[in-house]
């Protein structure tokens, strides 16, 4: 029942008192965005004034925006590297933050090849946990009931590391389901899971998704939302029912739990569950996944689902045709914005289409500022063009740069974002696109250098035979699933009757693999959720046909340069129709949780 007799709210009438409370917070942070923003940047400077870092700057206890924008620079973490490797390395100082560093929060963003490494303090999960606790509040003002049942969410943690100084190094979300935030959380009957945080907190890839697969559909009257962190994510929970469900159906169908499920606390929480068989159960569910036909299979085994929770923003866009196939087109809601750096705000919106998600920044979370982005800008703009967060302008793209509580300071995200409004002085972001990102099939992110260094790496294998790569190109591939990288290569041999085998261009695919990032072999040696990289060779004079075409189509001549990535359907067709053989990686590549040093 709305209690709008409590505390009533301009983002409509609030499901409960709680969420009443929370809704009026949001209002009273974005009313006074720009008070808000200046007080958070006084509290941070305040706070690190004795930093090595700040010290640095000569900022003399001023806590002013005007001294600030002055004095301090805007930096990558390259210009930070040196600085959080002391941190990483045992030195106890406050050099960024006056607050120990708590851990390392490991971003999918890649610096020389491994994860970056963000050091962050333990009041961050409070702040974290703030920004969670707004979007089921948000949600209910859209979708009503939802505490008349579960949310089905497939969620995991990843493999961590620890630093030379024995600081732990891992993912932001690990670092959230392994806290008592999470584990000890109340009870929410908003927000209720049908997965058993033993199954989540369970650091087996295939133990926790057949578990929380398994819990899924013996509450599969229950469960009222379908969701994981990525569509990737969610599409990759599909693929595996598409290759387990026998198994599964047999769990149930006897009442016991399969013997590949070897965790103890794991086994003890699904004793619980499946206290008698359900051959009922068992044969709808084999009934259902026996169809040839998987079109809308998320709501026939799930037939109360509401919406789908999922990010298909930004490179996860390209997955939208294909959870429409599997979901019957259910709404896709896209509900915060949040980074390893920071987290930054939420969807007032959830139920919006995908191409219409905006993001209101919640200006208590850091101190932000935007750096107009000019695509064809020869060099990056000054320091002082920085516009603040009450400052931007509808219809403007910009790039994020944040100041944080954890000591990052005029920090370049680089993450692009577009204006789409305001809501009260807060403004609201499309989230464009991840600066200088190539290629991404899940939370990998790989730009053009990597690319071109791997096809370079892997070119020397084409030696033997006196063959070279003439041109490339490259495309991410979510048609299948998991979706892999598909690299296009023309060749030039120097001997008409000598060409690599096909035996050597397969290991031409391992060799690209082993010379692209950390985040990337993770995806494919940890979480399976990145394919074996494919290239296909095109015939001679393919990228010629592609230059004509792009001529064709109004591109100079003198001007044009061959795109290291394709996705027009055209090109692709045109590409595709030249391929004269094509080659897959034979074997995962190297991968290790350490570090490289």
């Amino acid at each position: 029942m709305a209690v709008e007799s409590i505390l009533s709210s301009p983002l409509g009438p609030p499901a409960c008192e709680k969420d009443a409370k929370a809704l009026q917070f949001v209002e009273e942070m974005t009313r006074n965005a720009d008070s808000v923003q200046e007080n958070v940047l006084a509290q941070i400077l305040t706070r690190n004034a004795e930093t090595e870092y700040l010290k640095g700057f000569n900022l003399n206890g001023a806590t002013d925006r005007e001294t600030f924008k002055s004095k301090i620079p805007m930096v990558t973490y390259e210009d930070l590297q040196p600085l959080i490797q002391r941190i990483a390395d045992g030195d106890r100082s406050p050099i960024l933050s006056s607050q120990p560093v708590s851990e390392f929060l490991t971003s999918s963003g890649t610096s020389a090849g491994e994860r970056k490494l963000m050091p962050t303090i333990k009041e961050e999960l409070d702040r974290r946990q703030l920004l969670y606790s707004l979007l089921m509040p948000v949600m209910n003002l859209y979708v009503k009931g939802l505490d008349k049942g579960k949310g089905l969410y497939f969620l995991f943690i990843k493999s961590e590391t620890e630093t030379p100084g024995g600081l732990v190094a891992r993912p932001v979300l690990t670092s959230y389901y392994k806290s008592e935030h999470f584990k000890t959380r109340p009870h929410d009957p908003y927000n209720v899971y049908t997965s058993p945080n033993e199954a989540i907190l369970c650091p087996d890839s295939f133990q926790s998704m057949y578990t929380q697969m398994l819990c899924g559909l013996y509450q599969r009257e229950q469960v009222l939302r379908v969701g994981a962190v990525f569509a990737s994510g969610l599409l990759r929970a599909i693929r595996f029912l598409q290759l387990n469900w026998h198994q599964l159906a047999d769990d149930i169908r006897t009442g016991s739990l399969n013997p590949k499920v070897t965790d103890p606390s794991v086994r003890e929480c699904m004793t619980r569950m499946m206290s008698k068989p359900d051959p009922e159960l068992a044969d709808f569910i084999a009934r259902e996944c026996s169809e040839e036909n998987w079109e809308g299979i998320i709501t026939r085994i799930w037939p109360n689902t509401k919406y789908l929770d999922v990010i298909v923003t930004g490179a996860m866009a390209q997955y939208i045709p294909t959870l429409d196939y599997y979901s019957g087109g259910l709404p896709k809601a896209c509900t915060m914005y949040a980074s390893s750096e920071c987290y930054f705000g939420l969807n007032l919106n959830p139920m919006c289409k995908p191409s219409e998600v905006s993001y209101t920044i919640m200006p208590n979370m850091a101190y932000f500022e935007f750096l107009p982005h000019e695509p064809n800008s020869t060099r990056d703009s000054p320091a002082r063009r920085l516009v603040d967060l009450a400052d931007v302008e509808i219809g403007k793209e910009y790039e994020l740069v944040i100041t944080t509580y954890a000591g990052l300071c005029r920090y370049r995200v680089g993450d692009i974002l577009r204006v789409t409004g305001f809501h009260n002085s807060a403004p609201q972001f499309q989230f464009i696109r991840r600066k200088n990102v190539l290629l991404s099939i899940d939370s990998d992110k790989t730009d053009e250098a990597e690319l071109q260094a791997a096809v370079e790496n892997a070119s020397r294998l084409l030696r033997e035979s006196n063959t070279s790569v003439v041109e490339y190109t490259s495309y991410a591939d979510t048609k299948t699933i998991p979706g892999h990288y598909v690299i296009y290569w023309e060749l030039l041999g120097k001997d008409s009757g000598e060409s690599p085998s096909g035996r050597v261009l397969d290991r031409c695919c391992l060799a690209m693999e082993e010379s692209l990032n950390s985040v990337y072999r993770q995806c494919r040696v940890a979480d399976n959720s990145i394919g074996p990289l494919e290239i296909r060779v095109v015939r001679n004079g393919t990228f010629e046909e592609l230059m004509d075409y792009a001529i064709s189509r109004g591109a100079s001549i003198n001007q044009y340069k061959v795109p290291r990535c394709v996705s027009f359907t055209p090109i692709m067709e045109l590409l595709d129709s030249r391929v004269v053989s094509t080659h897959f990686s034979p074997s995962l590549p190297r991968w290790t949780p350490e570090r490289r040093r």
